[in-house]
């Protein structure tokens, strides 16, 4: 086999070997992709897809089942409300009135069944151990 020949049928190799990475990588990513929707938009989002819910906790609406676990809560961006269903152990953060994102499904009839909640702070928040110090001496430095 002449250098020509072999030179072309390694650089073949190298294509075929990166368009096969790059296939499985696309094929693992697309299993894993969830994409994130407000409640305004919920009424587009898929039923029975991985997605994730993002708003804020709405003041009243927590209540939990006397299982201990399960709790039902509603998500509003303002515009729009969408009631969730959690069975799990939710965030020290999660709390009414404050931000969320739920992974989960939508399901018939306008609901959203979260396997993961994800509580969020404003861009106020501070560690307790610096928000102390701060008070104390007007600055973050010890």
């Amino acid at each position: 086999m002449s250098p020509k020949r072999q030179r072309m049928t390694l650089a073949l190799l190298a294509v075929v070997a990166i368009l096969g990475a790059v296939l499985l990588a696309m094929s693992a990513l697309g299993d894993e992709a969830a994409f994130f929707y407000a409640p305004a938009d919920a009424a587009a989002a898929p039923i029975d897809k991985p997605v994730r819910l993002g708003g804020m906790v709405a003041a009243g609406s927590v209540r939990r089942a006397s299982d201990g676990v399960t709790i039902r809560f509603t998500v509003t961006d303002g515009k729009a409300t969408v009631p969730v269903r959690f069975a799990g152990i939710v965030p020290d953060l999660f709390r009414e009135g404050s931000g969320v994102v739920a992974e989960g499904r939508f399901v018939q009839g306008g609901g959203f069944v979260a396997d993961n909640l994800l509580a969020k702070h404003d861009e106020r928040y501070m560690p307790p151990q610096v928000a102390g110090k701060m008070h104390k001496s007007e600055s973050i430095e010890p």
